[in-house]
């Protein structure tokens, strides 16, 4: 695996030596390494008897599944570049997207708003729920030659969650999951084929792609799929069913399943979890551990990273830290006069490996903001740097100066979630007489009310615990917060 040049030959040798192996469980299904290979050549000459020619793009818009991974590396191996985009989003945006790529097949589910988006280039549209779908499957033949790419070929593209505005086209090839599954998967989290591995993010994401597909085939594990939005409730299910040793999630849920436990937790079969899509709280990680005897290994990466480059270590976590750069990647963190900062001086994180993108989709403009010379990648991140640990201040959209002075939002949040009555909360600004203040948006928890009395409780909390300009003005008693469809708080929409 450490030679190979692409995931063909690696799916290739599973089929050969581990073939029985279960590859992905899914509901019911229960797909081998043989199985999995079969049909991923299969899916990719039914896309060739459709007549979609190599070099062409096609959007595959469907929930996670066996066929996900059919369609993803069938698209692939013959050469077309697959662009993964959530089931959900709205037409509007499948449209939009049409048109950016001009994909000319799609791959989707009955009933989806991708079914009723328009494409100037759409030549064939290919429902996986259909019932004449199983069949063409099985007839279509199980092998295919992989189309000649060169390394730096774009191999599928994966967009942005767009929390800003308009979703950003990011391209990868191959060599970027390789090596990511290679430096972070390997030499991190020290994947093998012993494990089984289950993450509540979704394939079309990044985070979750990483987890649940790209690492467990590099190194022979098993995935465990689950096509609708897990809850509490079903998290605790799949993992007492399927026993997974790793279990990847955002710190929403996370925060979510520590809400829904009365006491103490066994989940023998874990080696330990993993999040990142967020920072971590360390009030979240201290109470995990406590009800589950667990360790979440916290790191941050990014759609334009593939995924982690810093990461904690399993034995070695630092709550409240994104941890230690990722073996292979570097790290660099630039104050607002352009030059490296001091150990311990906040600045933007810079990153450089080998799994970066090239650009952003047909934007010259945001890829030279972003896709720095001599492949640095501008990450957007406020971070501070000590001991060659890495602890995030929040993004360059979120932080600002409240009298004079920074304020962060994560700190005041993470200060907020120590009272027992905060469940989540988002920090935000507002302008109050010209000058920009903290305000907060609260979710309590189960029987506490949102009233000027715990307001001002919450208030001498935080002024307890950080300097008075970033204590909140006001706070908002809300129900829930808004968030993209990877997890992430849309801070945003709330602001004043």
């Amino acid at each position: 695996m450490e030679n190979s040049t692409s995931y063909f030959e690696i799916l290739d040798g599973h089929a050969q030596t581990r073939g029985d192996r279960i590859a992905v469980y899914c509901g019911q299904e229960q797909i081998t390494y043989s199985q999995l290979n079969d049909n991923i050549n299969r899916f990719g000459n039914i896309l060739k008897n459709l007549g979609i020619k190599a070099k062409k793009k096609i959007i595959v818009a469907i929930p996670d599944g066996p066929d996900f991974f059919y369609a993803f590396f069938g698209a692939m191996k013959g050469g077309i570049c697959p662009v993964l985009l959530s089931p959900d989003l709205a037409r509007q945006d499948y449209e939009y997207i049409l048109h950016d790529t001009e994909a000319s097949a799609l791959i989707t589910i009955r009933g989806s708003e991708a079914a009723t988006a328009i494409g100037a280039n759409i030549t064939q549209t290919l429902f996986i729920d259909d019932n004449a779908y199983p069949s063409l499957l099985a007839r279509a033949d199980a092998k295919l030659a992989p189309y000649p790419a060169a390394p730096e070929d774009i191999s599928f593209l994966v967009y942005t969650s767009g929390s800003t505005g308009k979703p950003k086209g990011v391209p990868h090839r191959q060599r970027d999951m390789l090596f990511s599954a290679r430096r972070y998967a390997g030499e991190v989290l020290k994947m093998s084929e012993k494990d089984t591995v289950f993450s509540t993010s979704k394939l079309f994401f990044t985070y979750g792609m990483g987890n649940n597909l790209a690492f467990p085939l590099y190194f022979g594990a098993a995935s465990v799929l689950f096509p609708g939005k897990p809850g509490p409730a079903d998290v605790f299910h799949i993992v007492d069913q399927y026993r997974p040793t790793i279990l990847c999630c955002v710190p929403t849920l996370f925060n979510m399943l520590l809400k829904s436990m009365i006491g103490p937790v066994i989940l023998p079969s874990l080696r330990f979890c993993v999040s990142a899509g967020e920072a971590l709280p360390a009030s979240t990680y201290h109470a995990w551990k406590e009800l589950t005897g667990l360790e979440i290994i916290d790191g941050i990466g990014s759609t334009e990273a593939f995924h982690i480059f810093i990461s904690n270590r399993p034995g070695a976590v630092r709550p409240g830290s994104s941890g230690y750069i990722v073996p292979g990647y570097e790290a660099r963190i630039i104050g607002e006069d352009g030059l490296l900062t001091a150990t311990g001086q906040q600045g933007i994180l810079h990153i450089r490996g080998e799994s970066t993108s090239p650009c952003y989709w047909k934007q010259p403009e945001k890829s030279a903001q972003t896709m720095l010379p001599e492949g640095w990648l501008n990450t957007g991140d406020y971070y501070v740097e000590e001991e060659g640990c890495y602890t995030y201040q929040g993004r360059q959209d979120d932080l600002f100066k409240s009298d004079g002075a920074w304020v962060s939002p994560i700190k005041v949040e993470e200060a907020l979630r120590s009272h027992p009555a905060v469940m989540e909360c988002a920090v935000t600004s507002r302008k109050l007489e010209s000058l920009l203040k903290p305000m907060a948006h609260v979710v309590l928890n189960h029987g506490f009310t949102g009233d000027m009395k715990l307001s001002r409780e919450l208030r001498v909390h935080v002024r307890q615990l950080l300097p008075a300009h970033m204590c909140p003005v006001e706070i908002i008693y809300v129900e829930e917060l808004p968030k993209t469809r990877t997890g992430k708080i849309q801070r945003y929409v709330l602001k004043g």
